[in-house]
């Protein structure tokens, strides 16, 4: 597997979901970003991370509640927010960052 690091670090704005199996408000962010990787297609990159599995992560980018969404571009924090977020409110926040 590739490092996080390695991962965030594109020309295109990422969006990391740390989030938890447990968690409800997690299940119904699944939705809500597979739309908007269907809209944005290719202008972002979309990826997962448990913060159980991955604790170390969660606690270097200081995740205290799931689900919490970070936007890297070029490998640099630009935008976070915890909980629950519609798909036009990250259409947003995402084309805005690109």
């Amino acid at each position: 597997m590739r490092k996080f690091s390695e991962i965030i670090n594109k020309d295109i704005p990422v969006l990391v979901d740390f989030y938890a199996e447990w968690c409800g408000p997690c299940k119904a962010m699944s939705p809500i970003l597979k739309d908007v990787k269907e809209s944005l297609k290719d202008q972002v990159s979309i990826i997962k991370i448990d913060v159980d599995k991955n604790q170390t992560l969660a606690s270097k980018y200081q995740v205290k509640g799931v689900p919490t969404l970070v936007l890297f571009k070029n490998g640099k924090q630009v935008w976070r927010q915890s909980g629950v977020l519609q798909k036009n409110e990250l259409l947003s926040i995402i084309t805005q960052a690109s």
